[in-house]
This record gives C-alpha cells, structure tokens and sequence, in this order.
C-alpha cells in the first residue's frame, strides 16, 4: 500500500513539472522580426523585415528573429525548437526556415536552422555566427549590429 501511494505521489509530481515546463506562453508572430523584447531600434526592424521579406522572395528560404524578455525557466535549445516549429517557420515541403532567437533576460541566443539548411548553416557555423559576430556586438549594447551581421554572415 505505501508503495502505490510513493508512486501516485511520484506521478502527481512528474505531472506538475511536465505541465510548467508544457504551459510556456509563446508569443505570436508579427513578421520576420518580432521584437518582443524591445531590443532593436524601430528603423532597423523596419529595414530587416523588409530585407528578410525580400530574401525569401528571391530564395524561398524563411528567416525570423525573435526577441523574447525570458525563457520563462525553459532551456534555450528547447524554447527555440518548440518556438520554431509552433511558428512553422520556412517551407514544409523544404524545411528551409531559421530563427535567430535572444533571450534577453538570461542574455543567451540561438540560431535554429531547419532540416533543409543545416548542409549550409551546420551547428558549427551557427556558433561561429553567434560568438564573433552577435556576442561581441550585443556585449556594447548594440543589438541592432549584433544582428545585421548575423544576418549577413547567414
């Protein structure tokens, strides 16, 4: 009997954790750049969505920048791909898409690349991208270069 009750415990709790770590309350998208956070001046967003616009225009490929205050207790890699596939960033049918998420709070960011870009923008090259392009920038405060060199590296 005290087994059953350990065990119905045991689940109640793992139940409580999986419902925390399930309700993250995901932001809508509003573009290509969704600056949640406030971290990029108007006239860059302005500049960027309408760049981004036209790069899939010519490409196909889908790339979105999010912003976002905190994780809210969610690992990066975790709130980037349920983000990236709740957003349904790129094509389906060529999974092209990429979200360049920062977390402004944790001061963490990620690039998510879908499965039909990793032969161009592999895991590597990702981190390449985030530590000496948007790191050293986003360390003087200037988000808005941080990210336009991302880009241009992508």
């Amino acid at each position: 009997m005290k087994f059953f009750k350990y065990l119905v415990v045991l689940l109640l709790g793992f139940c409580l954790i999986l419902t925390s770590v399930l309700a993250v309350d995901f932001p809508s998208p509003t573009g290509y750049v969704n600056d949640f956070a406030g971290m990029l001046s108007p006239s860059f967003r302005q500049e960027l969505e309408s760049d981004l616009g036209e790069f899939e225009k010519e490409t196909t490929v889908e790339i979105t920048v999010a912003t976002i205050e905190s994780l809210q207790d969610n690992s990066l890699e975790d709130y980037a791909v349920r983000l990236f596939e709740g957003w349904q960033i790129g094509k389906k049918e060529k999974d092209n898409g990429l979200l360049i998420l920062i977390a402004k709070e944790e001061r963490k960011m990620r690039i998510e690349v879908g499965y039909g870009l990793e032969p161009i923008i592999t895991d590597g090259r990702a981190g390449r991208i985030i530590r000496d392009k948007m790191k050293p920038a986003f360390k003087t405060g200037d988000y808005d270069l941080g990210v336009k060199e991302a880009g241009e590296q992508i």
